[in-house]
């Protein structure tokens, strides 16, 4: 039998990778952790939840400090964002939380945490930085990145991404955001509350297309109120740079052309997997750019390499990767045949009023062909809500014949 020098290999120091690397050493693996960044956690911590929800964070109470007169208090004059300071802000809480995640942290686990760009010489055998090690089993963990949009007319160097917009050093007079997912969502309300002037393109008929569209639309209603220029069933033809401002080109669903101003123009059309580099193809591991092919077990098609977060592209939270990490733990070190049930996996989309679901959709619901009743209540209707001042929005339950809930969508 062959001798490996690790029990298990992990690719990748996000929260699947964290998750599996911790469990399999406090079990007595012998565990190794390769990352390619400069630190641990992965684009949750450094590039998207933590960030964005700081962000999000600062702006809501920006917003508030303009609207006293809508609590019965006196109105008081805000001075404009210095955005360096909600900068500094995000970067000391990621300093604070990076604490958790840092090597020092593992290292006390028992988890060796090594950094370079991995690769697969053959099924057992990785090289990275100058090294070439092999392990029984491996994990690859290496998550997502932001898909950058390839335009009729070019331009996609002009936008940035989730992994430049919290470090700018100037609050941006006005941002176009490509895409109306979550990210998109986020950032254009966050944005428009701390002062730039914002507008969505969206491809589809409605924002946040993955959910139910009636709302979808409510949401769509308080964004637009709140001074939001959003363009459904609009694809872009072009970013070009003139004068230090960029002219974003778009074409509406009636083939009319026009152009957008912005100082920046925020890409959030979704994410793609991080296997560049890897060479998972040579030896054999299915994957596209859309993710890494898994089974039931989150085994890839080589039964000894695992993978979960978001690089299989099923459920790209960090909650999702979390959960996958207790998986493969299971599979991998315990071996304690576990599969994986994303039935009620929940998902938020950290707006105002923020939008969570967890279940089916009418839309999976009826592809299904599962019968079901639905059941709504509306904020305005709730005494609590009065009393907050946050009347927009609406619970919507799906529910089988037999009355058990097939989804919950909570608005508000």
């Amino acid at each position: 039998m062959q001798k490996y020098e690790y029990d298990i290999g992990v690719i990748g120091g996000g929260a699947a990778g964290l998750t599996v690397a911790s469990g399999s050493a406090q079990l007595g693996a012998k565990v190794i952790l390769i990352e390619r960044e400069g630190q641990l956690g992965g684009d949750c911590l450094h590039f998207g939840c933590v960030p964005s929800k700081t962000l999000i964070k600062s702006a809501a109470v920006y917003r508030l400090m303009k609207h006293t007169t809508e609590y019965g208090l006196p109105a008081i004059d805000v001075p404009k964002v210095e955005f360096e300071q909600v900068a500094d802000r995000i970067s000391a809480v990621i300093d604070t939380i990076q604490v958790h995640d840092s090597v020092e942290r593992f290292n006390s686990l028992g988890v060796e945490i090594a950094f370079g760009d991995a690769s697969f010489d053959d099924p057992h055998t990785v090289s990275f930085a100058g090294r070439t090690i092999t392990a029984a089993k491996w994990l690859i963990a290496t998550g997502s990145s932001p898909a950058i949009p390839i335009f009729e007319g070019g331009g996609m160097e002009h936008c940035i991404t989730n992994r430049d917009i919290f470090s700018l050093p100037t609050l941006p007079s006005s941002l176009v955001v490509l895409g109306a997912g979550a990210i998109g969502i986020e950032m254009a309300q966050a944005f428009n509350r701390l002062g730039s002037k914002v507008s969505i393109v969206q491809r589809s008929a409605q924002i946040l297309s993955k959910e139910d569209k009636d709302l979808a639309d409510l949401l769509m209603e308080t964004l637009i109120a709140e001074g939001i220029e959003i363009l459904l069933e609009t694809t872009v033809s072009s970013v070009t740079e003139v004068g230090g401002m960029k002219d974003v080109s778009v074409k509406g669903k009636d083939g009319r052309t026009k152009v957008l101003h912005a100082s920046h123009v925020l890409a959030a059309y979704g994410r793609k997997a991080n296997i560049d580099g890897l060479g998972l193809n040579s030896i054999g591991v299915d994957c596209t750019p859309k993710g890494v092919g898994v089974d039931e077990k989150l085994r890839t098609s080589l039964k000894h390499i695992y993978a979960a977060g978001d690089v299989i592209g099923h459920h790209q939270f960090t909650h999702a990767a979390g959960y996958e990490g207790g998986i493969v733990l299971s599979n991998a070190i315990l071996h304690f045949p576990r599969k994986v049930n994303y039935t009620w996996m929940p998902r938020c989309t950290y707006s105002s009023p923020e939008f969570a679901v967890v279940g089916l959709t009418e839309r999976e619901a009826l592809a299904q062909g599962i019968e079901f009743t639905i059941w709504t209540e509306e904020f305005c209707d709730n005494d609590r809500a009065q009393a907050e001042g946050a009347t927009a929005g609406r619970i919507k339950l799906l529910l089988s014949k037999k009355g058990k809930p097939l989804g919950v969508h909570i608005l508000g």
